[in-house]
């Protein structure tokens, strides 16, 4: 767990570049510090070869000491544990690419969502085009909702090729290469400091390496399950994190509150502590399911695909469910800005639009259900 300097330390600049929607450089640095923007970076390339449930557990403290720096945090690790063990990519391009996260903390993230696709999980060509050239490949496109991007050395970016029959994949653009420039289009109400920017490539070379596997695009459709649980339980494990932040605010907050008609703390009072109540009933539950679906995956038994989907469904419902609670309990002190509490209430509405969303987990799940159902 990161030590608690460390957290006051990111909580203490949270409120600031929320407010300024500011990229949290200082708060990234102070991790690479401790070593944890290298946390699920091989030991043998000098990182912390860390396994799903210890970064889950890393990125809810963080998240709830300020949710852009959880989230950049858990896209960094996500993609250091994947890349790390992915045949399809040359050993060199995974060397450098956790060697660069050890040394200097270089972050790296997928770019795949556009305006026009909308999410990729829901199927459909992305616009961004991969052309091939003498070097390699030349990029053209845009991206939208590039968390991290002002910050980020390393660009997955998400294309299909120029030919007959498309292929789909990634494709491994350095920070700083010509074509590429930042949109400040991110105005968001919660994860403000995400600096979650629109990328335009414009021509972009990529050296032939730096391509991963390009396959037709129904062949993206069924991912390994443990793949779909890292993408799917460590954004959610910020959002725990921002639900228990607020659940601790908002225990001080009742302890210390004593209106004079009371004449007691707020705490005192039979329905507040049933309130209080069911704040722990969906944060213990939230606990459970996400320490056992983590340990799962680090056995080597990850939950089916759609039981993963369901799973982030319910943690992030949970979670807003009860920063709502909490919310309600502090009144108009939830909605001041002074508050860290109003930032929480903000932030947790971000997890409903992470994939998979409550639609499509459900649909998918409902559907499995019935086809096997004994008629």
């Amino acid at each position: 767990m990161p030590n608690p300097a460390l957290l006051a330390a990111l909580a203490a600049h949270a409120a600031e570049d929320d407010r300024a929607a500011r990229f949290p450089a200082a708060s990234l640095a102070l991790l690479h510090q401790e070593g944890l923007l290298a946390l699920t970076t091989p030991a043998r390339w000098g990182g912390g070869g860390a396994g799903l449930a210890r970064a889950a557990k890393v990125v809810a403290a963080v998240g709830g000491a300020c949710a852009s720096t959880g989230l950049i945090l858990a896209m960094q690790l996500i993609q250091q544990h994947l890349m790390a063990d992915d045949p399809t990519w040359p050993l060199a391009v995974r060397e450098m690419l956790g060697s660069s996260a050890v040394a200097d903390g270089a972050l790296v993230n997928t770019l795949r969502t556009e305006a026009a696709l909308g999410a990729p999980t829901r199927g459909g060509l992305p616009e961004t085009v991969a052309r091939p050239c003498a070097e390699g490949w030349r990029l053209s496109g845009r991206k939208i909702y590039c968390t991290g991007l002002p910050g980020l050395r390393w660009l997955l970016v998400w294309a299909r090729t120029e030919e007959t029959a498309p292929r789909c994949g990634y494709f491994l653009v350095v920070a700083g290469s010509p074509g590429l420039r930042q949109v400040p289009a991110w105005d968001h109400l919660g994860l403000r400091a995400s600096a979650s920017q629109d990328l335009v490539l414009e021509d972009v070379p990529v050296p032939a390496a730096h391509a991963g596997e390009l396959r037709p695009p129904a062949g993206w459709a069924a991912l390994p399950d443990a793949l779909l649980a890292w993408h799917a339980l460590l954004p959610a494990a910020v959002y725990c994190g921002v639900a228990g932040a607020a659940r601790n605010w908002v225990l001080g907050f009742l302890r210390a509150r004593t209106p004079t008609a009371l004449g007691a703390p707020l705490a005192s009072l039979p329905r507040v502590q049933e309130a209080v109540g069911g704040i722990e009933e969906l944060r213990l539950a939230n606990a459970r399911l996400l320490a056992s679906a983590c340990a799962a995956v680090d056995a080597g038994a990850a939950p089916p695909g759609r039981e993963v989907n369901l799973l982030k469904v319910t943690l992030a419902e949970n979670a807003v469910r009860l920063v709502e609670q909490c919310a309600a309990l502090a009144g108009n002190h939830a909605m001041a800005r002074r508050n860290p509490l109003e930032r929480h209430w903000r932030d947790v509405l971000c997890a409903r639009v992470h994939t998979p969303h409550a639609d499509a987990a459900r649909l998918m799940a409902g559907r499995a259900v019935l086809e096997q159902y004994p008629s």
